[in-house]
């Protein structure tokens, strides 16, 4: 992975700064790791859209323990930051209330503290990086990034693990998936990514991506609104084709904890 992660941050045309937190797990890696489960998870900064400025953790962490994914792609993570609560790091909190690993990569300053992506893991984190994506600046928009990790999900058996959250604009997310197939198409590991591409399944940066990387679901449920949902944009991929088979995909229909619905998917390990 170390070599890896140095071809990304060659690649990558900003300065990068990783920033890697930890809780401790017993969680070993099987001899044999069959089949992974997979979430991802737009949690909306863990305010119920219907409970005000509301923050409430322990719903987000109910929706994961019930689900029991290895692996979790979180978006919209909040950390230190005044509408939260100072001294709240969500993506740490999670990790505690799961009883997870977990690594938060930053998109943006806001209310004095941290903004982005994160990922959970019931696997140990071997090695991390935050990278961060591009934004035309003739059109502008908000800073992106990818938060990625190197777990052990079987002895001797790596894969990255890689959550993001793409721009609003559709000129940036073409350019963002442009760059997320050149970084992790020099891996040699598999590669699970996820997250909100705020893209729709035949529009072009899916196009792109899918030229790539397998997505777990062809005619994948809504995931927003959460109430009458009508448009899927929270995807689970994986590259290459051959290093995984999907078995299943599911959307959970929870309605309070965030403003998109979770994504989980079966990925059988080959």
């Amino acid at each position: 992975m170390k070599k890896f992660l140095s071809v990304c941050l060659l690649l990558i045309s900003v300065s990068v700064q990783a920033t890697t937190s930890r809780v401790s797990s017993s969680d070993q890696p099987a001899e044999r790791a069959r089949k992974l489960t997979v979430m991802t998870y737009n949690i909306h900064h863990c305010n119920p859209p219907s409970a005000g400025t509301t923050i409430d953790v322990a719903a987000i962490a109910r929706v994961i323990n019930k689900a029991k994914p290895d692996l979790v792609a979180l978006q919209e993570v909040d950390v230190n930051t005044e509408r939260s609560g100072k001294g709240l790091n969500q993506a740490k909190e999670l990790a505690r209330q799961t009883g997870m690993q977990f690594f938060f990569a930053k998109a943006i300053d806001h209310q004095g503290g941290d903004y982005g992506v994160a990922v959970l893991s019931r696997f140990p984190i071997i090695d991390s990086t935050r990278l961060i994506l591009p934004i035309d600046p003739a059109i502008g928009g908000e800073t992106r990034t990818i938060a990625a990790i190197t777990v052990e999900i079987a002895k001797g058996k790596l894969i990255i693990f890689a959550s993001t959250h793409l721009d609003l604009k559709e000129q940036n997310r073409l350019t963002q998936a442009d760059q997320i197939v050149n970084l992790f198409k020099t891996s040699n590991l598999p590669v699970v990514l996820a997250g909100d591409f705020n893209a729709l399944p035949d529009s072009q940066v899916m196009q792109l991506l899918d030229q790539h990387f397998t997505r777990s679901c062809q005619n994948c449920q809504p995931t927003i609104p959460v109430r009458n949902p009508n448009r899927a944009i929270d995807f689970i991929m994986f590259r290459p084709t051959n290093a995984m088979k999907p078995l299943a995909t599911r959307v959970i229909d929870e309605q309070y904890a965030s403003d998109h619905l979770p994504v989980v998917a079966e990925l059988n390990v080959l």
